[in-house]
């Protein structure tokens, strides 16, 4: 995986979302949050994740979807659970995938962050090609902007998430960044 100059990872799909916005001048990308998403709820596969973030999931289509209808939510980057991996936002931009959050003192997450979700819910583990995609998706992002850390987006929203969830094998994901 390579970034190129406007943000994008080449070799990947994109499927650009309108749910972005300029991050603060100077701001550095330090935080990556990982955050878990499955349309509807324990379904996987399907476009309805890349239909939710550019704005067109139709919300009588399935129950759940009502419970979304007019929210405006991106995320830079999406990784399915057979290792592909979508782009929806430049890192340059500010997706809007943290909401209210706060880090280390610091409030307004999506401005110092790359939001990455997993398909995936809260209690169900995650599968062998999600972590090897994130690895290599975490390295890239190394090389290219100053990540000092990693949160899930319970850590940074406790009172109102709790993804990625107990699914989340954080000693093997934290294993394999020590290694890179």
């Amino acid at each position: 995986m390579r970034l190129d100059p406007e943000g994008w990872i080449e070799g990947i799909r994109h499927v650009v979302s309108p749910n972005c916005d300029d991050r603060p001048p100077r701001e550095s990308i330090t935080l990556l949050v990982l955050h878990s998403i499955s349309l509807p709820p324990r379904e996987y596969g399907g476009d309805a994740v890349e239909r939710f973030f550019g704005n067109r999931l139709d919300p009588t289509e399935h129950p759940y979807y009502r419970e979304l209808a007019g929210l405006k939510v991106s995320a830079h980057f999406f990784v399915r659970r057979s290792g592909e991996v979508i782009q929806f936002v430049s890192v340059w931009r500010r997706a809007w995938h943290a909401g209210k959050s706060c880090w280390r003192g610091r409030e307004r997450c999506n401005d110092f962050s790359v939001g990455v979700e997993l398909e995936g819910s809260d209690d169900s583990p995650f599968v062998a090609p999600q972590y090897e995609r994130l690895h290599t998706l975490q390295r890239c992002l190394r090389a290219a902007m100053p990540l000092r850390d990693v949160a899930a987006h319970s850590d940074i929203a406790p009172q109102r998430k709790t993804d990625p969830g107990t699914g989340f094998d954080w000693h093997l994901s934290l294993r394999q960044l020590a290694f890179s």
